[in-house]
């Protein structure tokens, strides 16, 4: 008797037939483009020669198969327990199991305890998240695969979504990084999320079995996993059966079953599967008649620009280019403002040659009847365009589409822009950018998403976009992660969705993602009044039209929306009136070239990733620095900052030979705060201290196996790293304690520590193995020395170490005094930085952060861009509490986030002052600190910025924030 097992995943189809020896008599795997069961019926009609004349039995699983299990009746075994069965019967000696699906990821453990880790709220790291990855390359994946295999480093790359990783791809490719490392890195991010997200934690060991079509066909992601697990032949097992393995374990699983089928019978049940459509409960179209479509037509012509042909113009000109994350628009215009020339084109991968070809063609059309008197370059390539062509200037984005938006509409207030993966919204204020927020944890549903769904059903994305303006029933998707809701889709399709109903369907949950998601809005008064809408996303019809049904108010579209960013530049240049420009000509244009090369900058510990480009005139660009260095220019700023002050004093602390032996102490969270007492209250005792390193890359990756949550913030899961160092180190005694409570400073309610810093030391001691240490992390409070005392002396006397109350006494008295001393000397840095930035007329940051944002790691350089741009840079612990304490609106229990409440009072109080508050990916509390801080400062008028940061250093967007707030304070001014 046969048996046949159908792996119905998202986005193929496997199939495996074993005959009574348990042989594998045939196998394959297809990608059925949605066509799951008319594909299914083809299947068992291919199988024919194998089936007619036998009995079978079947099996199904599959994230697509259990509705085609339970129309015809078929047994169906959920995939792990396919592949855990499959296993067993023909891999028994495995320890792990890593399987990655077209839109899933798993572990399963089978040693030790049985445990599965599955994605489940985000498809970052799967097979899909390859394939868009590939497809933004301009590369199939076989290409991509290929060029993996020839990197020389590699880039830290996002990849907890399918599309916000792409925000860290882009400006590789448009700084010209060679898509080998580019190809490289996508694959070590798809390893670091499974590591990080999946195995959280638990040691992947032993011999692992690599299963899933992206795992057996793609040979540079196996060349990640084996360098990253540092494994060998004999425990990184690639089994040719690989991608079929779901579908092997729904075989074996099928020969329990009790249900026999004939080939005939198996025809008539498929034949069934494929005819049953299950009715979809959809949405209310997006228009009752088309009376109502032809008024909003009307409307949104009337936000058009004028044109001028450019083969009569004679006059002035003006360039603006967005060199954008997946396009390049370029618009040109006259002296009226006029459009005499606009293109909108895909990088391709290689924003360059895309504006060459566009500068040639204007050269070839305006002779010399037209002069162009300036070019402005904004977006994601600005830095590399405008190198590269010589344009006379560069403007930050938020300013080139408040320019833009403002020329349709000098009273907007609200101006929100979608993009290809990409969201970003601006309020105005007084004609200046008050606030602005990006879509930073989550790009679900950004036009890219929706193009690349049309391409996959045939259609390009305007006819994609008309037929939703048809739909009567629209299919309720929701708010979802792109590559999940892209099985949404699939599954609507299954059930009889027709292609209207998807596409109004799609233009729905982008709009919920923008308002609920990026927003956050909590009523239509908290986004504006005069709104304009802008991005090629909004051109399509169909979103702007659910805009304006989800917001239950009209908007303002311009014809030019996907162009408003090169609108603005052009716009911005025309202002600077200048007399020549120093674009590049007619003639050096057509001998361009360009070369690009990839090295690690060696200036100082952070070992920059930086990509050399360089130009035909010699000239150089050199991306992804974080400093001068690279670039041969002296930092000539003598510009105070408390960030460099306060991270040198605590390097400065040396260990010296102690009586009673070495004690590691990590640099992480609080202890970049604590460390001026624990330091020499130790080193007093007779103990020799030694800390943890600098921060790097490298060390993070030491400890990441044993991170336990995905979800937790960057500077937790940096934690890992120094502990294993130290336990490299082979140090005896590792110190880091628990600590509820911090000092009281009088200015909050409470003062508790954030739990994950208070608590962090019983996550690594569950989650390390600390077998040969001694790990010490009791619970101590610094805010009662007398208890603190007692404390100390009888938990030292458990492990040993019988040290008498009075020595204890003696040497805590010395470090309270130390810490106070500490606390006092950066005050008083800070008020000599304020004088200084009052008698050199210097602008002051405050950058607001926590006691470990000062780790360059971790704060990606942030303080050191500000110095660049002649700030003085205070920190919050730097400038003197404001007394008498005055309450804020939440429960202000938390030290850190009260001295942000105290620092943000303080600026309101100062001139030439304002606050950057940075935030740490994964903080949750961190929304009630931003809401109330925001309050502060905008009721006395001044700005704020706000800057999440992560493992990887998106440092564009942090670019995009600072020189955005910049350019408000030069507004003001």
């Amino acid at each position: 008797m046969y048996k046949l097992g159908l792996d119905v995943g998202s986005t193929t189809l496997k199939s495996v037939l074993l005959s009574d020896h348990d042989e594998i008599l045939y196998q394959s795997y297809e990608r059925h483009r949605s066509l799951v069961r008319e594909m299914s019926l083809s299947k068992i009609k291919e199988l024919e020669p194998y089936l007619k004349g036998h009995e079978v039995q079947l099996a199904i699983s599959g994230s697509a198969g259990l509705g085609m299990a339970e129309i015809g009746a078929f047994p169906f075994v959920q995939e792990v327990f396919a592949t855990a069965g499959a296993v067993r019967r023909y891999d028994p000696d495995s320890d792990v199991v890593i399987e990655l699906g077209g839109e899933d990821a798993k572990i399963l453990f089978l040693k030790g305890s049985l445990e599965e880790r599955m994605n489940s709220t985000c498809a970052g790291g799967t097979g899909a998240f390859i394939d868009q990855m590939a497809a933004l390359l301009n590369l199939d994946l076989n290409e991509m695969d290929a060029l993996s295999l020839k990197y020389t480093q590699l880039y830290p790359i996002a990849s907890r979504c399918g599309v916000f990783a792409k925000s860290d791809i882009q400006p590789l490719v448009n700084q010209g990084a060679d898509k080998a490392n580019i190809a490289a890195s996508i694959f070590q991010a798809v390893v670091d999320q499974t590591i990080i997200g999946l195995a959280q934690g638990r040691r992947i060991e032993g011999k692992i079995l690599f299963l899933g079509g992206p795992l057996s066909f793609l040979k540079g992601l196996q060349q990640r996993f084996v360098e990253t697990l540092k494994l060998d032949a004999e425990h990184a097992v690639f089994p040719s059966t690989a991608p079929y393995y779901v579908a092997l374990g729904a075989a074996v699983y099928a020969k329990d079953s009790t249900d026999i089928y004939t080939y005939e019978q198996l025809i008539e049940k498929f034949e069934k599967i494929a005819s049953t459509r299950i009715k979809n409960h959809g949405l209310k179209p997006l228009f009752k008649d088309n009376g109502e479509y032809s008024e909003f037509k009307h409307r949104h012509q009337q936000s058009d620009i004028p044109t001028q042909d450019i083969h009569t113009y004679q006059g002035d000109a003006y360039i603006g280019i967005d060199a954008g994350s997946t396009t390049t628009k370029l618009i040109m215009i006259d002296e009226k403002d006029r459009l005499l020339y606009s293109s909108y084109t895909n990088n391709l991968g290689n924003p360059i040659d895309v504006v060459k070809a566009e500068l040639t063609d204007i050269y070839k059309q305006i002779d010399n009847r037209i002069q162009i008197r300036g070019c402005a370059v904004t977006g994601y390539g600005e830095d590399l365009i405008k190198s590269a062509f010589h344009g006379d200037c560069g403007v930050v984005e938020t300013v080139a589409h408040y320019t833009a938006a403002r020329h349709f509409n000098p009273d907007v207030d609200f101006i929100i822009d979608i993009g290809g993966q990409d969201m970003k919204c601006f309020r105005i204020k007084d004609h200046t950018i008050d606030d602005m927020v990006l879509n930073e944890a989550c790009s679900s549903g950004c036009g890219s998403f929706i193009e690349t769904f049309a391409r996959s059903l045939g259609y390009d994305i305007e006819e994609f976009a008309r037929l939703g303006l048809t739909s009567k029933e629209p299919v309720d998707l929701g708010s979802r992660c792109t590559v999940f809701m892209n099985s949404s889709v699939k599954e609507a399709q299954k059930n009889g969705a027709s292609v209207a109903d998807i596409s109004a369907g799609l233009a729905m949950s982008i709009v919920k993602n923008a308002l609920y998601k990026v927003i956050r809005a909590r009523s239509v008064d908290d986004i504006g009044k005069q709104i304009v809408v802008q991005g090629g996303t909004f051109l399509n019809d169909t979103i702007l039209r659910s805009f304006e049904i989800e917001l239950g108010r009209n908007v303002i579209r311009p014809s030019i929306a996907g162009l408003m960013g090169a609108y603005g530049a052009a716009l911005y240049v025309k202002t600077k009136q200048l007399k020549h420009s120093t674009l590049i000509s007619e003639e050096e244009l057509a001998v361009f070239s360009h070369t690009s090369r990839a090295i690690s900058c060696g200036g100082c510990t952070n070992h920059c990733n930086l990509t050399i480009n360089t130009f035909q005139d010699g000239s150089r660009h050199i991306a992804g620095n974080k400093c001068e260095k690279p670039l041969g220019i002296k930092q000539t700023s003598e510009n105070p900052d408390l960030y460099a002050y306060k991270y040198q004093k605590l390097m400065n602390y040396k260990s010296k030979p102690g009586k009673r032996g070495k004690i590691g102490i990590p640099m992480v969270l609080n202890m970049y705060e604590n460390l001026p007492f624990w330091h020499p209250f130790f080193t007093e005792l007779g103990f020799e201290v030694i800390l943890s390193g600098r921060s790097s890359k490298q060390m993070y990756a030491q400890g990441s196996q044993s991170i336990s949550s995905d979800t937790v913030c960057f500077p937790a899961k940096l934690v890992h790293g120094h502990i294993q160092q130290l336990i490299d180190e082979q140090v005896p005694i590792i110190f880091y304690p628990c600590m509820t409570y911090n000092f009281d400073e009088g200015i909050s309610d409470n003062q508790f520590n954030c739990p994950v810093v208070a608590y962090y030391p019983e996550v690594i001691a569950a989650n390390m193995e600390l077998d040969e240490q001694l790990f010490l992390y009791p619970y101590l409070s610094l805010h009662q020395p007398n208890r603190f005392y007692d404390k100390m002396q009888a938990f030292l006397k458990r492990f040993g170490c019988d040290i008498s109350i009075k020595e204890i006494r003696r040497c805590g008295e010395l470090a309270f005094r130390a810490y106070h001393a500490y606390k006092n000397d950066v005050l008083k840095a800070g008020q000599e930085a304020i004088q200084f930035a009052h008698d050199h007329h210097k602008k002051m940051i405050l950058l607001a952060g926590r006691p470990y944002h000062i780790d360059p790691l971790i704060n990606h350089g942030i303080h050191k861009l500000l110095t660049g741009l002649d700030f003085v840079v205070l920190s919050e612990d730097s400038v003197p509490f404001i007394t008498p304490y005055e309450k804020v609106n939440v429960l202000n229990q938390w030290t850190y986030h009260a001295r942000m409440y105290n620092a943000a009072r303080y600026v309101c109080k100062q001139p030439n002052m304002e606050l950057i508050q940075l935030v740490s990916f994964g903080c949750g509390i961190d929304a009630i600190t931003s809401d109330e801080v925001k309050d502060i400062l905008r009721e006395h008028g001044k700005l704020y910025t706000q800057i999440k940061i992560d493992e990887v250093d998106n440092l564009g967007a942090i670019r995009i924030r600072v020189r955005s707030l910049l350019a408000a304070m030069e507004e003001r001014k």
